[in-house]
């Protein structure tokens, strides 16, 4: 096993996917919003157009990450 924590090359992955992992991250805390607002009577519509637009973001931005050369060849 190597602890000497993540290579240039794995640095360089994370950073290349980071907008993914943001949006993604978007939508987890729009999930928690959902799952919260049932103790205040349901989510909004807010709360769900918030939801969509967050998926929405995930698949565009991994279709950018996919169309990129590079990125596949540093994450691969």
């Amino acid at each position: 096993m190597n602890f000497d924590g993540p290579t240039a090359a794995d640095l360089n992955a994370i950073e290349a996917e980071w907008p993914l992992i943001a949006a993604e991250l978007d939508v987890l805390d729009a999930e928690i919003t959902i799952i919260n607002a049932a103790d205040h009577g349901g989510p909004s519509p807010l709360d769900w157009c918030r939801l969509r637009r967050a998926e929405a973001r995930v698949t565009r931005v991994a279709v950018e990450l996919a169309a990129q050369p590079a990125v596949r060849k540093a994450v691969a």
